[in-house]
């Protein structure tokens, strides 16, 4: 066949356009396409060898090949896979979408399928040399033809293609690139090896570059005649958990995550239905330094067919899990064009919720586990990553039951580690409901006035001290049939855990204070909603308490932290009747004084801060001096 001059299709010149003009993120992806296309052919040879062993020739040994050539300026990427006839170079390498497995898939019947499972299905990725190159050539020859049936086509990206016969002995294809001014750096050994090392390091083909050595003489490196391979030609998620030992499970995950701790737990999983996928997914023992930074991508590593396509598939595990480590490898993930971004598919949300609760089960295991090294292990966990998993239960209403058996707190009983369930198994007989108060920190939850009576009848109550907390509250409303009820909120209610006796003589002590509950909400009407006789309080004169509905005073400090204004509400000053400061009130002469004191005083209890510090200070010092 003569030289022949062809025009590329329509698509096809758009897509040149694309390329041109940076369609990929980065430059070096060229070569993870050529590679992956190079691979391709090698599996349909593989493939079609089954019927007609004739077809490997006298080369039975499949490889990818990569070598370039600094004073022609050329990369060169060969494969002694299926190859191509002059009509296949027309059809597959001019026309979009054809990369020739399309229609190779398509004439598989039956169980076919599942042998052909390794075969690639990409579009346009052979025309990602033109980020990099003005020219490229491809010399090809199918496998079953004769050496002067071979094909050389050729295009420099614009409109126009040649294609000629040429007589090329071994079979396969050879994608030269040409490459443009100012590409020097891919006509470097270590370059190429480091691409490949990141996009295409588990291809079960073995990748073969030239061995470089020092030259003495020359003083510089030189490539020899010897070849050897450059990736491990083995996706260790690919292989059976039973020929995986611990130490390369575990040196996988330093690859990957830059750890230089092996991780808490990990999992491995083949998962076949509508979706198909492998997981291999890890939870690292300690929390990075960025895991605060909402804004920083995260995500797994994904794969389609052992093909590296992006670092941070931030649509295949939920932001709040973004401290999971790992490779998603699916078979049949639909991508867009430049196979950087996913699209957001039924196969995407089957593979995300999948992954969560693959991840959920391994943090239950561990904290339900018997044994105490292994429930030490979620202890640990918890203290690095709990308050991200907090970010879950009003992320994941799906998963938010689950999520709630994995919460730990502090409590008046321990410091930590106590579950909900924990919780409700020493909870009074008649107890209605989980108790919990909300702080700017251990301590501030521990003294606070509001937890006397419970201490008095040995309720334990929840001590939540993270910022994320108050957010997380505001969308689990119970646990087991128990609802969650802060002790700083509405009028204590007991139910049956407070005897008809102690109501009677609170509803007494109420109306006999009637006369002094009016003036202190005369004195204090500017500051305080309502003034009423507590029934939480035990030792504190008095206590600040917000209604049901309305934000606790913790959230609204957490909000003018922020730089957000909270909405304006006045809380409620409850008095304990038994007290001898509020006993001392009633024939004060410095009534109105001696009420901002002891509104301030309940504030500060609360964890507040005062509007006026110096109004407080002088009040106090009045009174010590009068």
């Amino acid at each position: 066949m003569t030289k022949q001059t062809h025009s590329f299709q329509a698509e096809v010149k758009q897509i040149l356009h694309l390329v041109t003009h940076s369609l990929y993120s980065n430059k070096e992806i060229f070569l993870r396409e050529l590679v992956s296309n190079a691979s391709d052919a090698c599996d349909k040879l593989r493939f079609e060898a089954l019927d007609n062993a004739a077809l490997f020739e006298d080369t039975p040994n499949l490889e990818v090949r990569v070598s370039f050539d600094e004073a022609a300026r050329t990369v060169t990427i060969s494969d002694n896979g299926i190859g191509m006839s002059a009509e296949e170079a027309i059809a597959h390498l001019g026309t979009i979408a054809k990369s020739g497995t399309r229609e190779f898939m398509a004439k598989l019947e039956g169980d076919q399928k599942k042998d052909a499972n390794l075969i690639g299905q990409f579009g346009v990725g052979f025309y990602s040399g033109f980020i990099v190159a003005d020219r490229i050539t491809v010399e090809t020859r199918r496998a079953g033809l004769a050496a002067e049936q071979g094909v050389r086509w050729s295009s420099e990206g614009t409109g126009d293609y040649e294609v000629e016969s040429i007589n090329k002995p071994g079979r396969g294809t050879d994608v030269i690139l040409h490459l443009r001014e100012g590409e020097e750096e891919f006509l470097k050994t270590w370059r190429l090896k480091s691409i490949i090392s990141k996009y295409s390091d588990h291809i079960s083909l073995p990748i073969l570059m030239r061995k470089e050595e020092w030259d003495a003489e020359k003083s510089e490196q030189v490539l020899k005649d010897e070849w050897e391979p450059v990736n491990k030609a083995s996706a260790l998620w690919s292989r059976s958990k039973s020929e995986v030992t611990q130490e390369q499970y575990e040196e996988f995950y330093k690859q990957i995550s830059y750890d230089s701790e092996a991780p808490l737990a990990h999992t491995h999983n083949r998962v076949e239905g509508r979706s198909e996928y492998t997981q291999l997914l890890y939870i690292p023992k300690t929390a990075p330094f960025d895991l605060w930074n909402r804004d920083k991508r995260g995500g797994v590593k994904l794969y389609v067919k052992r093909v590296f396509i992006m670092d941070d598939a931030e649509a295949l595990m939920p932001v709040y899990l973004r401290f999971v480590k790992g490779v998603i490898d699916s078979a049949d993930l639909p991508l867009n064009v430049s196979r950087e971004l996913l699209q957001e598919s039924r196969d995407v949300k089957a593979i995300r919720e999948g992954s969560t609760k693959r991840v959920l089960s391994i943090l239950e295991t561990l904290a339900d586990s018997e044994d105490a090294a292994e429930r030490a292990k979620y202890a640990d966990f918890w203290k690095d990553f709990g308050s991200v998993l907090k970010e879950g239960v009003g992320e994941d209403h799906a998963n938010q039951e689950r999520l709630a058996k994995l919460l730990r707190f502090a409590s008046t009983h321990a410091d930590e580690g106590v579950s909900l369930a924990d919780y409700l198994k020493r909870a009074k007989e008649d107890q209605d409901a989980i108790y919990y108060i909300t702080a700017d920190s251990l301590s501030a939850a521990k003294n606070s006035p509001q937890l006397e009576i419970f201490r008095k009848k040995g309720i334990e109550v929840l001590l939540l001290t993270d910022r994320v907390d108050e957010w997380m509250l505001s969308h689990l409303y119970e646990f087991e049939g128990k609802p969650l009820q802060s002790v700083a909120k509405g009028a204590m209610d007991l139910g049956k855990l407070q005897d008809e006796e102690e109501k009677k003589k609170a509803e007494e002590v109420a109306e006999n204070l009637k006369p002094l509950l009016d003036r202190l909400k005369e004195a204090l009407k500017s500051r305080a909603k309502d003034v009423r006789v507590s029934t939480r309080l035990v030792d504190s004169p008095a206590c600040i308490v917000v209604e049901e509905g309305d934000m606790s005073g913790h959230l609204a400090r957490l909000l003018k932290q922020a730089g957000q204004a909270a909405p304006a509400s006045l809380p409620t000053l409850e008095i304990n009747a038994e007290h001898a400061l509020v006993k001392k009130l009633d024939g004060s002469a410095q009534f109105d004084e001696l009420a901002q004191v002891i509104f301030d005083q309940a504030v500060l209890a609360e964890g507040g801060h005062l509007e006026d510090p110096a109004a407080y200070v002088r009040r106090v010092n009045a009174m010590l001096l009068a």
